[in-house]
């Protein structure tokens, strides 16, 4: 887990803007290409749940290998 710095800016006596040192910015974007990339995936893998397989011995067989 990543561990934040973060630096709140208020307008009007509101919360309103978080800075954070570049370093951490750039580990939160990565977390969160990652989230991404694993909800893409879990996506595509519950899309092919039902699609037709075939064992590896058949295939090898079926093509000679």
């Amino acid at each position: 887990m990543v561990t934040l710095h973060p630096n709140v800016l208020e307008r009007d006596g509101k919360k309103a803007f978080v800075v954070l040192p570049y370093e951490e910015f750039l580990l939160v974007e990565e977390e969160l290409q990652d989230y991404e990339d694993l909800k893409a995936l879990r996506a595509a893998k519950a899309k092919e749940a039902t699609a037709p397989t075939t064992a590896l011995a058949q295939a090898r067989r079926k093509l000679r290998l």
